[in-house]
């Protein structure tokens, strides 16, 4: 049980200071890091304003430099391995955001590996939906300008990371759908910032037997809009009636746009594909890896729908690993398609030869 203080109130959880270091992130606050005795203020470019970089500047004196993830500086400096650590005294907010996410960016002419503390401050970014390019200084011996920032010991990032597969079934109710009939809708809450995660049951489901399962991640644009640069909606109405054909089966929609980096980072990625980059470059432009998604939320879903044994319909390895690790059997793969058009065929391509999705790109245009 969570202790209270004197006066009734709960201290905060591991969890509950992530969550509100988060929030201070996503209003353009910096948030206070610390390990040991080290503290440092971070401040993440994404979502501060240009007055608020510059009264950071000033209030480290200029001693601040922007963390780079490995994946972007790779992009700047070729060979590099690992985060770096970037300058950033005389540097204005403009030219700081283009150094951080900017596209044809020149590459820092000073540079160094960054510490292990600096690059926890990229978790904290992406755990805000947020672009890994933190503004961070050391504030060892003048703490008392951060007085009124949030403060965050690093290791709870780790602790606040186990809580991800507490989650309870919130409402359970029976939903129409076209050509699929009466569906079940299981709510549920829970993990970091307690999200909303919904599970789709249609058919009747053999508990007793492995359960046809598709995890599939939201894709607003492909989803709800029709996207011709993706097959997510395709691959949502068809896993859903391939549930259906099986007898039944259940089909977990979680709340991971951009493959976990959010709406906004995703959009900044599609124009960067315009311009003619692949869907794994655009990412590592904006300092990503190839897919931030987690599956802790799909585990803890299925075990508080009694299903501990799965056929999955999926193309993604990852997603297979993933039950694996988590202790839900995975009896076996089915593929699942979507439409191959001139608008996606370049991006399927990357999936399979980038990624490692299981797609016979060749045989489906074929078939087209």
């Amino acid at each position: 049980m969570t202790p209270f203080d004197d006066q009734g109130f709960q201290f905060a959880s591991p969890a509950m200071q992530v969550e509100r270091a988060v929030a201070e992130l996503r209003f353009g606050r910096p948030v206070i890091l610390g390990e040991g005795a080290r503290r440092i203020a971070v401040l993440a470019l994404d979502s501060a304003a240009p007055s608020v970089y510059d009264q950071f500047a000033a209030a480290v004196d200029g001693k601040h430099s922007l963390l780079l993830t490995s994946h972007r500086a790779a992009r700047l400096l070729p060979g590099t391995r690992g985060d770096i650590s970037v300058p950033l005294d005389g540097v204005a907010f403009a030219e700081a955001s283009r150094l951080a996410y900017g596209l044809q960016a020149p590459a820092p002419a000073r540079w160094r590996a960054a510490d292990p503390l600096m690059g926890a401050s990229a978790e904290l970014a992406r755990l805000a939906l947020l672009l890994p390019a933190m503004v961070c200084a050391d504030i060892n011996g003048f703490e008392h300008r951060f007085a009124a920032c949030c403060t965050l010991d690093r290791s709870l990032l780790a602790t606040a990371a186990a809580g991800r597969q507490k989650f309870d079934i919130v409402v359970r109710t029976r939903v129409p759908l076209r050509d699929l009939g009466d569906a079940e809708f299981v709510v549920f809450r829970g993990g970091v910032a307690q999200k909303d995660q919904v599970a789709i049951v249609v058919g009747q489901p053999d508990l007793s037997a492995p359960v046809p399962i598709r995890i599939h991640s939201s894709c607003i644009t492909g989803d709800l809009c029709g996207s011709l640069k993706c097959d997510c909606g395709d691959q949502l109405r068809n896993g859903l009636a391939a549930l259906k054909e099986a007898g039944g089966g259940v089909l977990l929609y979680l709340d991971q746009e951009g493959r976990g980096t959010g709406i906004g980072a995703k959009m900044r990625a599609y124009g960067y594909q315009h311009l003619g980059l692949d869907t794994i470059d655009a990412d590592a432009e904006l300092g990503y890896g190839s897919d931030h998604r987690r599956y802790e939320a799909a585990i803890a879903m299925l075990r508080l729908l009694g299903i501990a044994d799965v056929v999955i319909f999926t193309n993604n390895p990852a997603k297979m690993a993933a039950l694996a690790d988590g202790g839900i059997a995975v009896d076996s793969r089915v593929a699942i398609t979507g439409e191959v058009t001139a608008e996606n065929a370049r991006y399927l391509r990357t999936k399979k030869a980038r990624a490692g999705h299981m797609l016979d790109i060749e045989a489906l245009l074929a078939a087209e």
